[in-house]
Order: C-alpha cells, then sequence, then structure tokens
C-alpha cells in the first residue's frame, strides 16, 4: 500500500471523530474527538510530504489536549507562536500561509470559554483549510474539511438556532 493510500485512509478515519465532535454540546468531548482527529490528520500530512501542514496539527493535537484542562489566554498565546514558529521553520509558500491562518483561528477557538465561539472561529478556519487540502492534492482531507464544517454547522444549528423563526415577517402596517 502506497504512502498516499495509506494518508488517505488516516483522513477517511479522522473524518468520523470530525463528525462526531460538533455534535456533542460539551466543549471538553469535542476537544477531545478533534485530538484524536488531529493526530490522524497530522500523520496524513507528513505521508504526503506537507511539512507545514503536518507540525501545524501536531500543534494542534497538543492544543486541543491541552485546551480540555484550560481556556487561558496565555495557553492560547503560547500555540499561536508555536504555530507560527513551525509555519516560519518549514515554509512552503500559499500552503503554508492556508495552513497557518487557518489554524490560527482553530486555535482561537479551542481557547475560547463557550461552545459557541468555539463553533464560529472552527467554521471560519475551516474555509482556510479547504483550499489548503485542495492545493495539498488530498481530496479525502477535502472533503473531511467539508463534512467536517456540515456538522459544525449541524450541530450549530441544534443548539443554537432550532425553534427560533430566523425568517420573521412583519407584514402588519
Amino acid at each position: 500500500m502506497s504512502f498516499y493510500l495509506i494518508s488517505q485512509v488516516l483522513v477517511g478515519i479522522a473524518i468520523l471523530f470530525d463528525i462526531l465532535s460538533f455534535q456533542f454540546k460539551d466543549r471538553k468531548r469535542i476537544v477531545q474527538c478533534l485530538f484524536v482527529s488531529g493526530t490522524l490528520i497530522s500523520t496524513h500530512f507528513f505521508l504526503l510530504g506537507h511539512q507545514t501542514a503536518g507540525f501545524l496539527m501536531l500543534v494542534a493535537t497538543l492544543r486541543y489536549l491541552t485546551s480540555v484542562f484550560t481556556t487561558s489566554p496565555r495557553a492560547m498565546a503560547l500555540f499561536i507562536g508555536l504555530a507560527l514558529m513551525a509555519t516560519a521553520l518549514t515554509f512552503e509558500g500559499m500552503l503554508s500561509v492556508l495552513s497557518c491562518v487557518g489554524t490560527t483561528f482553530h486555535t482561537a477557538g479551542a481557547f475560547s470559554k463557550n461552545d459557541k465561539r468555539l463553533r464560529i472561529l472552527m467554521i471560519i478556519g475551516t474555509l482556510f483549510w479547504i483550499p489548503h487540502n485542495y492545493l495539498a492534492s488530498s481530496p479525502v482531507a477535502v472533503a473531511m474539511e467539508l463534512l467536517f464544517l456540515s456538522s459544525n454547522l449541524v450541530g450549530y444549528y441544534r443548539h443554537y438556532l432550532k425553534g427560533r423563526n430566523l425568517f420573521r415577517w412583519n407584514f402588519s402596517g
């Protein structure tokens, strides 16, 4: 089996954890799932030869594990600093820029004190990882990010929008 095929299988397994993550309301359960997923995704990027993304996902796994125990702004700053350092040391052009920006939003989300803000920042970060994974030639990773985004949006709807009249029309004069 080739490294490419193994990398795609690992991302396929990570998809399951990503989908599961945003169906929880408890932020600790969300980040625990993301920790497992990040470990698999990091390995995937290293197998594809994308060092920046691989190291950023390693930093992300440590970030998710840490954010289970703290939402400290200092911890957030530490992980943003680590992401910037990893990006600078392994710079690969536009791929590095996209993954670093996406990681920065994900880091801010992981250290948010409430799940609503976490979800919004994860949505924004994911919008940078989708083109990254396309440019990195990983179709399963693109699908993973699209599913992650969809799952996050479904979770957001279930926990914050369901039952609200979003399209209230007032026809009275």
